[in-house]
């Protein structure tokens, strides 16, 4: 009952206040930053990082909302209970400048090309130390990011960048040179005195950070690497990798100059055009890389014509003879998604309102990722999944012609299609800008249907707590008479990831 009552008390906390208090903050820090006043942003750091009620949203990000909180570190905890969160709100708030980090779970992941990459999960504490400070410097560092890197920031993603290179090619793109870029063991290998001389936050904080790093370093290099599934590292890699945007640049016909590069984490693209070597180029990224103890890996890097296409994020890119530029799914992607659907289909051991349960999302979300694609080879190739489907459900299930159609509809679902429409974010905006009404219209467009319509209605914002979508927290289809079968506009609303989970939340304890 005790630990009930803890957290009912940790649902009731001001969440509405804490994220307007915190985002405040977060605007003035880049607000100080925009005009160059380092001293000043540092104060509001502090301010940020004393704050309890960042303390309570990192706690609650890292154990609610992440996708990891179920993953545990060396101490074998997760997610936390209502009396564990308190207990670590009172420990972040009285050690948050002299921070203690603990070793790292490590988990090897396999990698398309048969190597293993090594995942390094910290504790639910240390992400939670670590989130709390990435509020703090966040906000500093998107006001001095170049406007062309994508991966890893907030209020940016895949289809921006995919959206930059279409703008790239989409001119003159036949007589364009294509330069790709991987860069060797990128998270293992970035020297910690650059990320820490780079790094815009108190210098406690640094020491900390540091603490971080050195958990995560591999046998053999003390001063390298950050350690990948830590919360602060991707924002710690664009960081050390800042700058690469001065490599490649060039002047145009009219005097303007102009950036070649596309960058999404450690992966890049160069777009140059007749008369840059793309040899040059690449000398220039080496000599840039060398501080940070970098290296260009040889085997994935290539120089390509544009009209013999590339592949990037998933995506293949190539300017068709007439000068067209043509967006596919790259065949990579594509046969990793045909494998999964594929093991789905011919398991005997699922049931079928189970494969129809497990197909549905993978479906959907890659026909999703791939939405501003022209896809019609794909679809004829999705039309063979169909098809796979459906004799397995004709030979190996007593279903009726109609029943098989249901689940055929509810496995594949329709999504369309709209190639190139994806309207890329504004030059260097940022969420931290201020422009609540930009962010939260934009965060609407990526959904469709019932969805969107809702969205609108709404405002833009949370059904529940009434705050706009701004954040990159996902946000919820919800039905009110909790009857799923129910699509009607009175009866859903959206609302935030969070909210969902209190509704259901209080509905279990009024049920009780």
């Amino acid at each position: 009952m005790k630990q009930t009552q803890h957290s009912e008390s940790w649902q009731a906390l001001p969440w509405k206040q804490f994220q307007k208090t915190l985002f405040r903050l977060q605007h003035r820090v880049w607000k100080a930053i925009q005009a160059n006043d380092k001293r000043r942003a540092k104060n509001l750091q502090k301010l940020i990082l004393r704050s309890k009620c960042a303390i309570f949203m990192a706690i609650r990000q890292v154990t609610q909302l992440n996708q990891g909180k179920q993953t545990a570190g060396v101490d074998g905890r997760t997610a936390l209970e209502g009396t564990e969160r308190f207990q670590l709100a009172k420990q972040l708030e009285e050690h948050t400048f002299d921070w203690a980090h603990q070793k790292l779970r490590e988990i090897p992941i396999p990698k398309k090309d048969g190597t293993l990459r090594v995942l390094k999960v910290p504790t639910i504490a240390d992400r939670a130390w670590q989130c709390l400070v990435k509020y703090a410097m966040e906000p500093a560092h998107e006001a001095t990011f170049h406007p062309h890197s994508y991966g890893f920031r907030p209020g940016r993603g895949c289809r921006d960048a995919q959206k930059h290179l279409f703008q790239k090619l989409c001119h003159h793109g036949k007589q364009k040179t294509v330069l790709e870029v991987d860069i060797e063991k990128c998270f293992d290998r970035i020297d910690h005195g650059h990320i820490l001389s780079a790094a815009i936050c108190p210098q406690a904080v640094k020491v900390g950070l540091l603490r971080c790093l050195k958990a995560g370093t591999s046998l053999g290099y003390p001063d390298q690497g950050t350690p990948q599934g830590g919360v602060i590292s991707p924002l710690l890699a664009n960081i050390a990798l800042e700058g690469v945007e001065t490599v490649g640049r060039y002047k145009a016909s009219n005097g303007r100059t102009i950036d070649s590069y596309i960058r999404y984490a450690d992966d890049m693209v160069f777009v140059l055009p007749k008369g840059i070597e793309p040899e040059s180029v690449l000398s220039q990224l080496e000599r840039h890389l060398a501080p940070l103890k970098l290296n260009v890996s040889q085997a994935k890097t290539r120089i390509t014509s544009s009209t013999n296409g590339f592949d990037f994020l998933g995506w293949h890119f190539r300017v068709m003879p007439k000068g067209k530029l043509r967006i596919t799914p790259s065949k990579g992607n594509y046969r990793a998604f045909r494998k999964k659907v594929k093991d789905i289909i011919i398991s005997s051991n699922i049931s079928v309102p189970r494969k129809v349960e497990r197909l549905a999302p993978l479906v959907s979300g890659w026909r999703n990722y791939h939405k501003y694609c022209y896809m019609s080879g794909s679809n004829f190739s999705a039309s063979a999944l169909r098809l796979a489907f459906v004799r397995r459900l004709r030979t190996g299930t007593s279903l009726t012609r109609h029943e098989r159609k249901k689940a055929v509809e509810a496995a594949f679902l329709t999504v369309g299609y709209k190639q190139n429409g994806h309207v890329k974010v504004k030059g260097t905006k940022t969420p931290f800008d201020g422009d609540i009404n930009y962010w939260s219209q934009r965060k609407s467009k990526h959904y469709q249907g019932l969805r969107a319509n809702l969205l609108k209605k709404q405002g833009h914002k949370c059904w529940r707590c009434k705050l706009s979508f701004i954040d990159n927290e996902p946000i919820h289809l919800h039905h009110i008479d909790a009857n799923h079968s129910n699509h009607s506009y009175s009866n859903c609303a959206m609302v935030h990831e969070s909210c969902h989970d209190y509704i259901h939340m209080n509905a279990n304890v009024e049920a009780r």
